[in-house]
């Protein structure tokens, strides 16, 4: 999954919500260095990856594209993933999209200085093109599609991947619809696990 998906996961805690967001650029044990709900958000985001990246119904998605795009189908159908939600945001949420990520990224903002470094460097585009609405649309996930492989160099084509997402457009919002509701309830019993240890 994705960045809105990761946050959306993470409740209302809005430290989980920090810990969960910046997991990737948190190596091995570092997460111990941080307060006890940042560590939590990351090993959610960890279990997160786990059950995705070993679900049926997300490796039916990655399938669909792996001729094309090889190792990179993973990160694409996570993009995909997350415009799904994003594109119907209001069956997940009473708050509407766009508020959401405001408040998101007036979270981030407030908690710049515990931010790894790279997320900092990043967070002024993300806010500036604000990627987290713009996930709500095939225009907005092309530009994603083309910002990411453009820090590939190239070498991943992902920038196609819009042609797969409108050629399979249904199959893959069925998948996702499916998916979404089997991590839902692993993320909310994860984080009630975290919270018991």
């Amino acid at each position: 999954m994705n960045f809105l998906a990761h946050i959306y996961l993470s409740g209302d805690n809005k430290e989980v919500t920090i810990g969960n967001f910046i997991a990737d650029g948190i190596k091995g044990k570092d997460y111990k260095k941080y307060p006890i709900q940042i560590q939590n958000g990351i090993l959610l985001h960890r279990g997160i990856d786990s059950f995705t990246d070993q679900h049926p119904t997300v490796r039916k998605s990655t399938a669909r594209l792996h001729k094309n795009y090889g190792h990179y189908s993973g990160v694409i159908v996570d993009i995909l993933y997350d415009h799904f939600l994003a594109k119907n945001w209001k069956d997940y949420h009473e708050q509407p999209l766009d508020e959401y990520v405001q408040d998101f990224y007036k979270l981030l903002k407030s908690e710049y200085d515990i931010l790894p470094s790279r997320i900092q460097r990043m967070m002024p585009f993300m806010v500036s093109d604000n990627w987290l609405l713009s996930y709500a649309t095939i225009p907005g996930i092309a530009k994603i599609l083309e910002q990411m492989n453009r820090r590939l160099k190239n070498i991943s084509n992902m920038n196609m991947a819009v042609v797969e997402l409108e050629q399979y457009y249904t199959e893959f919002e069925e998948e996702f619809t499916s998916f979404f509701i089997e991590l839902k309830t692993f993320s909310s019993n994860k984080l009630l696990q975290l919270e018991t240890l």
